[in-house]
Parts: C-alpha cells; sequence; structure tokens
C-alpha cells in the first residue's frame, strides 16, 4: 500500500505535494519523494525513511513549478532505500512515474527491456512501467500509457508526467484506489480523498481499466477501451480527520473493513488456479530437497500474530504433514528449545520489532536452525535478521489492536502450507486446486460479512452491559475463539475467556448461568456434532448462546436462536470468516463503553520491550 498524489494548476506545486503526503503517510512511510515539472526540466527529489526526511531534504533547495507527483512508498519490490523510493524515471529521465500496487510479471517484463537496450537504476517492480512508456511514446503521452498498462499484470494506480508532454499529468488505475479531484484552474490524483480535501471536495473515481488525461484546464477520462467517456463527481462531506481515516469513525473499523484488499494484496502474484500451484520462489526459492530436510516447524509469536500461529500448526500439519509447534515468544527462549538440524523456525510479527520475538529469533540462530519471518513490515530488524521472509501486503495498520494484518498472517501461513505440499507431494494436485480455488473466492465471502456487521452491532447494543464473555471453537476455529477473547479484552476492557469446547465440562462450565454471553464458533464440518453437543451443554445451564454458523444450516436454528450466518467455505477456511464477526463484536461493544478504539489503554502498537 503507498499513497500518491499528483497536481497541476495555479499554485506552487511543492507545498501541495507536501500536505497531501502527510495526509497519505499511513498508507507507507518506508521511503518518499516528489518530482516537479518547471520549464520542461523535471526535478526530482526522494529519501529513504518517514517524510521528515524528505521535508527537510527540500529545505535546501528552492523549487519552483505548478505540475508534480509525489509518493510516499510501503516497500513490497526492493528494500526501502532512496534508489528504490518513487518517483521513478526511463532511461534518459524523460518520463517520470509514481505507482500504488504489485506488477506481477515485472520480472518477465525487465528482462525483456534489458534486451532491448533499457538500464534500470532500482530494484522494484515499478520502474518497468516507466520504460514501457518510454518505449511506446510517439508524441502522445496519454497513448504511450494506455499501451504500457496493458503489458503489465498485476494492479496498479499510476500517475506519469513527461519533459516531452508538458502541462499534463497522465493517471491509470486497475486494481488500487485512485481518484481525480477537480476544481476551477487546477485539478489532482490521490490514492484517496484525505490528500486533496484542503483543495478540493469535488472528485470522481476511476474504475479499472481507466485512464485520465489532466491540465489546469481540466479532465478527460477514458475507458479499458481508450475510447473518451464522460464521468459525473460527487461532493465529499467529510472533515479532514475522517477523510484521513477513510470516512469510517475509527482506524480499527476502517481495517476491518480492508480485509477482503488484503486477502487479494497477499495473494496476487504468489497463487494461481491454473497452474495448480502456490509460488514462493521469488521470497523463499527452496529446493525440493531443502523442503523434504525440514523434519519439524517451530512457530513463534506474541499475542494476536501467536493466534494466527496456532492456526498455522492447523494447516502445516494438514498440508505439508510436517510436525509443528507453537510457542510464546516471550516463553521460547527460557524453556530451552531443543532444536537441531532439519528445524525451522518461523516468527510471525506485524511490525518487525516485537522485542520478545526478536529475542526468540536470536535464540534460534545461535542454535543454527533455518529462520523464516511472516511479517509486515519490510527491512524491520527481524525482516532483516531472518534467513527468509515472506511479506504480508496489509499497508498499515494503525489501529492498535491488530485486524488486518491478522488477516495477512494466515495468508502468508496458508501459502506456506500448500508451497509445501506441492514439493512434498502431501496432498493431492486435485485438493491443492480446491483449495486455491477456495481461496481466490474469499476476498467476495469477507466483504458479504462485513456488509451483514448491523447484526453484530444489536449483539453489541444488547450485551455490552455484560462483566464477562466465553468464547468456544474447536480444532481449526479454537485459535479464532482465543482472538475474538483477546479482543474484546483489548478494546472494550471485559473479561473474556477462549477455550477448545471440548474443554468446557474441565473447569470453565462451573462459571455459566443466565447472565453470562457464550460466542460459539459452529461451522459445517467434521467436528459440527461435537460443537451441537457442547451447545446443548451450556443452554441447559441457562447460558445467553450466540453462534456463528455456515449459511443454509437449519439444524443449528433449532437449537439457537441468535445466529450469524456466514458464507459457506471449506471447512479449513473457516477462520477468514468467523474472525470478522468477532471484530466487530469487540468494536461495537467497546464503541457503546465509550472506550479508545484505537488507542486502548495500557497497549501500544509495537511492543520493542520484554
Amino acid at each position: 500500500m503507498c499513497g500518491i498524489i499528483g497536481y497541476v494548476g495555479n499554485k506552487e506545486v511543492v507545498p501541495v505535494l507536501i500536505n497531501g503526503l502527510r495526509k497519505l503517510e499511513y498508507r507507507g512511510y518506508d521511503s518518499a519523494g516528489i518530482t516537479v515539472l518547471n520549464k520542461n526540466k523535471l526535478i526530482l527529489h526522494r529519501c529513504a525513511g518517514k517524510l521528515i526526511n524528505l521535508e527537510q531534504e527540500l529545505q535546501k533547495f528552492l523549487i519552483r513549478g505548478k505540475i508534480g507527483l509525489g509518493h510516499t512508498r510501503w516497500a513490497t519490490h526492493g528494500k526501502p532505500t532512496r534508489e528504490n523510493a518513487h518517483p521513478h524515471t526511463d532511461c534518459k529521465g524523460n518520463f517520470v512515474v509514481v505507482h500504488n500496487g504489485i506488477i506481477e510479471n515485472y520480472l518477465t517484463l525487465r528482462k525483456k527491456l534489458v534486451k532491448e537496450g533499457h538500464k534500470f537504476n532500482s530494484d522494484t517492480d515499478t520502474e518497468v512501467i516507466a520504460h514501457l512508456i518510454e518505449k511506446y511514446f510517439k508524441g502522445d503521452l496519454l497513448k504511450a500509457t494506455q499501451r504500457a498498462v496493458k503489458d503489465l499484470k498485476g494492479s496498479y494506480a499510476l500517475g506519469v508526467i513527461s519533459t516531452l508532454y508538458p502541462g499534463k499529468i497522465v493517471a491509470a488505475r486497475h486494481g488500487s484506489p485512485l481518484i481525480v479531484g477537480i476544481s476551477e484552474k487546477e485539478n489532482f490524483i490521490a490514492s484517496d480523498v484525505s490528500a486533496i480535501l484542503a483543495y478540493t471536495k469535488k472528485v470522481i473515481s476511476l474504475e479499472d481499466g481507466e485512464t485520465a488525461i489532466l491540465d489546469f484546464k481540466g479532465v478527460k477520462f477514458f475507458n479499458s477501451c481508450d475510447r473518451e467517456i464522460h464521468k459525473n463527481s460527487r461532493t465529499i462531506e467529510w472533515d479532514p480527520m475522517m477523510a484521513e481515516k477513510g470516512g469510517y469513525k475509527h482506524f480499527m473499523l476502517k481495517e476491518i473493513c480492508e480485509q477482503a484488499d488484503v486477502v487479494r494484496d497477499t495473494l496476487r502474484g504468489r497463487i494461481c488456479l491454473e497452474k495448480g500451484g502456490v509460488f514462493l520462489e521469488e521470497e523463499i526459492g527452496w529446493k525440493k530437497e531443502e523442503i523434504d530436510e525440514i523434519s519439524r516447524i517451530f512457530i513463534v509469536a506474541c499475542g494476536t500474530s501467536y493466534h494466527s500461529g496456532l492456526i498455522g500448526k492447523y494447516v502445516l500439519e494438514d498440508f505439508a504433514k510436517i510436525p509443528c509447534e507453537v510457542d510464546l515468544a516471550s516463553e521460547f527462549r527460557y524453556r530451552n528449545p531443543l532444536l537441531r538440524k532439519g528445524d525451522l523456525v518461523v516468527v510471525v510479527t506485524q511490525s518487525g520489532e516485537t522485542a520478545d520475538t526478536l529475542a526468540a529469533l536470536r535464540e534460534a540462530k545461535k542454535k543454527k536452525v533455518k529462520t523464516l519471518a511472516i511479517c509486515n513490515v519490510m527491512d524491520s530488524s527481524i525482516a532483516q535478521e531472518c534467513d527468509y521472509v515472506v511479506y504480508t501486503r496489509c499497508g498499515l495498520e494503525v489501529g492498535v489492536a491488530s485486524t488486518k494484518a491478522f488477516m495477512g498472517q494466515l495468508v502468508v501461513l496458508y501459502l506456506l502450507g500448500l508451497y509445501f505440499a506441492k514439493f512434498r507431494k502431501s496432498l493431492s494436485i486435485l485438493r491443492i486446486k480446491q483449495i486455491i480455488s477456495a481461496l481466490l473466492e474469499l476476498p467476495v465471502k469477507i466483504e458479504k460479512t462485513i456488509e451483514m456487521q448491523d447484526i453484530i452491532r444489536d449483539y453489541a447494543h444488547r450485551f455490552f452491559r455484560k462483566s464477562d464473555f466465553l468464547y468456544l471453537g474447536r480444532n481449526v476455529n479454537y485459535p479464532i475463539a482465543l482472538e475474538g477473547a483477546l479482543k474484546l479484552k483489548e478494546i472494550a476492557y471485559i473479561h473474556a475467556e477462549g477455550y477448545a469446547a471440548g474443554e468446557m465440562k474441565h473447569g470453565p462450565i462451573a462459571l455459566i448461568d443466565e447472565n453470562m454471553p457464550i460466542l460459539v464458533i459452529a461451522n459445517q464440518g467434521k467436528v459440527y456434532d461435537k460443537i451441537l453437543s457442547n451447545i446443548k451443554e451450556v443452554k441447559a445451564r441457562d447460558g445467553i448462546v450466540i453462534v456463528l454458523a455456515t449459511k443454509g444450516d437449519r439444524k443449528i436454528a433449532k437449537e439457537v436462536e441468535d445466529v450469524f450466518y456466514l458464507p459457506k467455505t471449506l471447512e479449513i477456511l473457516t477462520p477468514f470468516l468467523n474472525v470478522i464477526p468477532l471484530q466487530f463484536l469487540a468494536y461495537y461493544i467497546a464503541l457503546k463503553r465509550g472506550c479508545d478504539v484505537d488507542q486502548p489503554r495500557n497497549l501500544a502498537k509495537s511492543v520493542t520491550v520484554e
């Protein structure tokens, strides 16, 4: 996830770009850059790190111009360095591009362009776009861009300017957000409205496959067939802070609702139904013999990441048939883990800076075993110290209570399981294709689940005064019970416990009475009948039962009044859907209780002390 801002008009462009990038920094802060077109000369400044580094550099120069582009980066291809920061140019510096998204076929395109004589200066996927536009330019920047994007596979939101076509910005979009801002004698492009709300409230959203060309006089739009079209503008009524949150009341709510895109982005370029496989060679690159040598896997993490690791154990053992242990990072090194040759330690972390997880990683490296990180922040401490890293593609997560980062971690763990299974032949090709197909269907099912949040809000309004909650799940959804309880504790400050449902009669059943809500995960599958028995045990003791069930399940309706129906998917994939209503429940209960949802008391986003 990156942030794009573009301006053409009668104002000095640098302040507009910097103000816009400040609003977009939540989308990425690995590096930042701007380009300004002045008298047919491109002025380019880029810096690694946060936006403040770029601002300090720009103070040394007087840069004039009325047209330019800005970018703040969340690194996916190439480390967060000055060379990899946007904007990117072609061989001669005539064309400059900013990009948000992932170009899946960039390596193929890059090899072809190098053979044709193009020289590259970065490790990014984005730079190929500038060279493609250079290749296809025949005097018309719009047509060159429209031709170039037809070669791209993946997602993109683009802003392009050129010394050979001054006074114009070309924009293009597929799979990544991009809006056009309209005002008198000035126009804008941006990743979201927060970047331009100080200048205009009139916007037009580009749709997939569309392009636009802007100058200070106006904007023209073109469809995927490159025919000019008319588009109506809309007026944004948000205040600036609301715009930064995309119109949502809180970052946590925004991040819950972004989870379908997280799944899409983290899968993109790593999975292919037609080829029947998962492709992590670029990130891992292990040969079959190396994968066959893995005898045990240790997953090490903290908090919500630990819960994703628990699900990972079920998945890796089911898919890859490799024994797997899961450890709390804060306990791992103190128990003197018996690591040996053939072991793989997988550390799971959103920030890549969690102190306990970093210490556990160093303990594993001392014992000379192979290490792999699942991480959301490129070039973080853990990402640098691990032998291998597979990145989630969640973008910046602002809410302290993790939601979309958990979703991204699950995606990578499932991909890892399928990747190992492909080489170990521990799953049939038919089964692998079935799981891949179901994974590709998940984003739409997640969106349908999010659309039903009003049902969960009603439950929150009914039960927000309760002082204790119990969450029950079995098999792969036991960790989801733990995660649901953790969310309620984190942001609503209510005592909650997650249990494996079969353990209820070994203690927790003593707590059940007519005042305690019990959240039960009861998807159809091999443990369904067992869960039904647990529900009957709760009801016999007058407990308040709320059930997450599979759409079309008529049997459960005979047992329980409060049922939240989820779209049907493979049993092994149900955690992706079950976690969403539990996140919403914690959010709406916290809201009703007047809690600080995004910054709950006593907690921090990244725990960098032991």
